[in-house]
């Protein structure tokens, strides 16, 4: 491979930002959900408290990819 092999690739590199940016949220949110559902199997009198922390979370894990979305809009 030359090196205007290497100068020819072109493509939209906010794209490649934001799916390194979308996997932060991702693996969070899977923990959150998972970690929630654990302590509601094992206490399900807090089942409710649970919940609604779990939103909580949800919705500050979920600003993170839309800062990850806006950041790649303001960058280019």
């Amino acid at each position: 491979m030359d090196v205007t092999t290497l100068a020819e690739v072109t493509g939209n590199v906010n794209a490649i930002g934001y799916g390194l940016a979308a996997t932060g949220p991702g693996i969070g949110l899977g923990i959150l959900i998972g970690k929630t559902i654990e302590g509601m199997a094992r206490q399900p009198e807090v089942a409710g408290q649970l919940r609604a922390t779990m939103f909580l979370g949800v919705a500050f894990v979920e600003v993170l990819a839309l800062l990850g979305l806006v950041a790649g809009f303001l960058f280019q």
